[in-house]
């Protein structure tokens, strides 16, 4: 389907979906980046069904009802922002075949400027560019990566961002909700991210608390960017069983 397949509301029932088909009531979700905003959904809307949640790199963003978020992204960075740029169907698809799959994931997970990410219309870079890995992630990695997309494609993944005007439109409802769910949130110092306008006031000042209020601490990891997960697996793996392990 298009992206309006894509809002929050038609992934969270394909999440109940799952979580009924493994017999289960209640589950516990660990979840980063696009993974996290679809969990904050499912707690947001079916807060029965989710024990606790591990939230990595992104936040809860309490929805405004003054403004979509593509249109106040827009305002604030333009239209090269990177959310912005990839809303017109097949035009970032495009410029992704134009570079190659294995380099637009390269300059992904190397992408550690704590600030907004730009694609420029001109073009994001040469197809010769030169992209070496950091030391947390394998060439092989990157290969078996590029395969998966160069299987499936870009548009999946990108009609997420061309669906969340959409999503803005259908939660109206939830306008000021907080979410009910015992959480534990982390994010990276150079995450992107962290580094939005308000982002750093909004989680350490109790903004996030007042949305979340069973909020655990929030962990604030030095040094570490986007990819939090790949970057520091061995202590993402410790806090998150010492989490699930405070409910049994």
């Amino acid at each position: 389907g298009g992206p309006d397949q894509y809002t929050a509301l038609h992934v969270v029932g394909d999440l109940v979906a799952l979580i009924d088909s493994l017999g289960e009531k209640q589950v516990f979700v660990v979840a980063h980046d696009w993974g996290a905003m679809i969990a904050w959904s499912l707690c947001l809307f079916r807060p029965d069904r989710v024990k606790a949640l591990v939230a990595l790199s992104v936040p809860f963003s309490p929805r405004s009802p003054a403004r979509k978020p593509v249109d106040g992204l827009k305002a604030l960075y333009g239209d090269e922002y990177y959310i912005c740029r990839i809303q017109e169907p097949g035009a970032i698809e495009a410029e992704f075949a134009r570079l190659g799959t294995e380099l637009v994931l390269r300059k992904f997970f190397t992408y550690r400027t704590p600030g907004p990410l730009f694609i420029p219309k001109s073009g994001w870079g040469s197809p010769d560019d030169e992209v070496p890995l950091p030391s947390w992630i394998t060439e092989e990695d990157i290969k078996y990566y590029a395969a998966q997309f160069d299987k499936s494609g870009f548009t999946g993944g990108l009609n997420y961002y061309r669906a969340l005007n959409k999503t803005w439109e259908l939660t109206s409802p939830w306008t000021g909700a907080e979410i009910m769910v015992p959480t534990k949130f982390t994010v990276g110092d150079l995450d992107l991210t962290y580094n939005i306008a308000g982002a750093k006031v909004f989680i350490n000042k109790g903004g996030l608390k007042k949305f979340v209020p069973l909020l655990d601490d929030v962990v604030i990891m030095k040094d570490v960017g986007h990819f939090i997960n790949e970057q520091k697996p061995e202590e993402i793996s410790a806090l998150i069983i010492g989490f699930i392990k405070k409910f049994n």
